[in-house]
């Protein structure tokens, strides 16, 4: 692939360059909030700073997929009059509710056992795309420049190992890699700081953490996959405001849990996320999701309801113990490209927002100074001594306790009820998601129910009411380092884990005309959720950009 790219280059180049104090790779809550944040300073300083922000989506929040339950904390710090703004948090929480799923019952724990971190007083079930739409609305209106459709394909440096900036992917290249009639060379985008806000596993994040050793000393990072699916149910069965959160059945012996967040419209989000830690190759996270909407205590929500749209996104959630290093000579990471989830609370945006501000402010700081394309050293800084380390620092140790599946839910009460997270020891994470995975003759195959098409559905439905769309010549964007590896390790050793941990059934094994297995990528079909990059054993999947504007376009997920 870049081989290719190297060739379109040296073909049609060179690329055009445009100047920039601040270059942003995603239109996220992270990257959107440094974008208002550096415009907010420049404007109380009377000065001048120019900033873009590249999103690979259609519009901002067209990727976007969260919960979501929101803590205004942080957005009240960067828009202290978000309510008269219109910001687009209408549903106060009301109520919570935590139940223990067996597989034929429902047990909901007492308030006074809950820990604090699952309490949602003062919070807001929001769409988070919608939210992401206003940011965007607000950044455009200060002066930020967004570009939406751009996808950041490739990380540019100086002669000295600093970031330089980066390069949007060219446009109109066909399924071999050539120059179709509709071509067009991608952009540079230069910048003295550049930021990196991609969101989970973001592709060029991850090149950034490796190339600066970013993650040295650091645990393995901890991801989750979540699948979400929004309804429209019967009036009579919706509470505004209703907080669900399960664990235990159908995953009792592994990382998992569901939500269910009654907003506004006589709309339901509900979810389920399961920890990609998991040993089982015959795990299938969307199986398991569609099995437990038909727990008695659950399918009566959505019996005579509509399903309106469905989406799937890893999640970065190995907490503080996880973080990289956030700066590198020309830029930082931001948001969930560096793993600021909390996992304990189950939230991320006000994270995102908060890391994003903090971000601006340094990067701020250094270019009024003259400064350009050295460490933000500042930025971790502010951050260690913020309440928003001091919240991480809380939560440290619940992702590892909750690896144990529901039996280390108890000791998440210690932890976080009779310990208040002041634990004189932290427990690691020791190995990567994907070295997790054992061979498929340790195990027996699971055998899921099949779909009703009422409550439970298949794959293909699912991606269909997501959006989900890419130009169907384009290069395949789920790369192999490879070709071989699928069949000879993956099918023969752990039984092709790939055709069931992606929840858009891109991967599929199928025979060829002389009966040999292939793997066979529907890369038409993916929904950006980054679990393959994640999860292969192999780690000879390598996610990379599609073609700008491509992918799923969530109306208000």
């Amino acid at each position: 692939m870049q081989n290719t790219a190297q060739k379109l280059l040296e073909e049609h180049g060179p690329r055009d360059a445009m100047e920039y104090d601040v270059v942003i790779v995603g239109g996220g809550p992270a990257g959107l909030s440094a974008a208002i944040k550096l415009k907010q300073l420049a404007a109380e300083q009377n000065q001048e700073i120019s900033v873009v922000v590249l999103e690979k989506g259609g519009e901002p929040g067209a990727h976007i997929l969260s919960g979501a339950i929101m803590d205004p904390k942080a957005l009240t710090e960067l828009f202290p009059n978000w309510k008269e703004m219109g910001a687009p948090l209408n549903t106060p929480v009301t109520e919570d509710r935590i139940l223990l799923l067996t597989e034929n019952n429902a047990y909901r724990t007492p308030n006074f056992l809950v820990p604090e971190c699952f309490e949602n007083h003062g919070n807001y079930i929001v769409s988070l795309a919608n939210v992401t739409r206003w940011l965007g609305q607000q950044a455009e209106t200060l002066g930020v420049e967004v570009f939406p459709g751009f996808a950041a394909a490739e990380v540019l440096y100086h002669d000295n190992g600093a970031v330089k900036g980066v390069a949007t992917g060219n446009m109109g290249v066909n399924r071999e890699g050539e120059a179709s009639p509709a071509f067009q060379l991608g952009m540079e985008l230069h910048a003295k700081y550049t930021f990196f806000a991609e969101g989970a596993r973001g592709h060029l994040g991850k090149q950034v953490i490796a190339k600066y050793a970013l993650d040295q000393g650091k645990d393995p990072q901890s991801y989750g996959l979540g699948i979400k699916e929004l309804w429209e149910i019967d009036p009579a069965k919706h509470q505004a405001g209703l907080v669900v959160h399960t664990t235990g059945w159908p995953m009792m012996d592994q990382y998992a849990g569901s939500f269910l967040y009654h907003l506004e419209n006589n709309q339901v989000a509900v979810g389920y996320v399961v920890g990609l830690a998991y040993e089982n190759p015959y795990i299938s996270p969307f199986e398991e999701f569609q099995r437990f909407k038909t727990h008695p205590a659950i399918r009566g929500f959505f019996e005579g309801a509509k399903r309106i749209s469905y989406g799937a996104r890893a999640i970065t959630a190995g907490g503080l113990q996880s973080l990289p290093k956030l700066c590198f000579p020309g830029g930082a990471l931001i948001g969930c490209d560096a793993g600021f989830l909390n996992m304990s609370r189950i939230k991320g945006s006000h994270a995102a927002i908060k890391t994003g501000m903090l971000a601006a402010t340094a990067a701020f700081e250094a270019i009024s100074a003259g400064r350009q394309a050295d460490e933000l050293s500042a930025y971790p800084k502010a951050f260690e001594a913020s309440w928003l380390y001091e919240e991480l620092h809380k939560a440290r140790n619940v992702k590892p306790l909750l690896k144990r599946g529901t039996y280390g839910s108890p000791w998440v009460w210690i932890d976080q009820v009779v310990l208040r997270g002041k634990a004189p020891w932290t427990f690691h994470h020791s190995t990567p998601d994907h070295a997790a995975l054992r061979p498929a003759d340790q195990f027996t195959p699971i055998n899921y129910p099949k779909p009703d098409g009422k409550i439970s559905f298949d794959r293909l439905s699912s991606v269909f009411i997501s959006n989900t769309n890419h130009a169907e010549d384009q290069p395949i964007h789920l790369t192999l380092k490879d070709s071989g590896v699928p069949v000879a390790i993956n099918l023969a050793k752990y039984a092709g884990p790939e055709s069931r941990y992606c929840p858009a059934g891109v991967y599929e094994f199928v025979k060829t005309d002389e009966g040999q297995d292939r793997l066979q990528i529907n890369a038409q079909n993916c929904v950006h959720c980054k679990t393959c990059d994640i999860k292969d054993p192999t780690q000879n999947i390598v996610w990379v950009t599609p073609e700008g504007g491509g992918g799923p376009n969530y109306s208000s997920m």
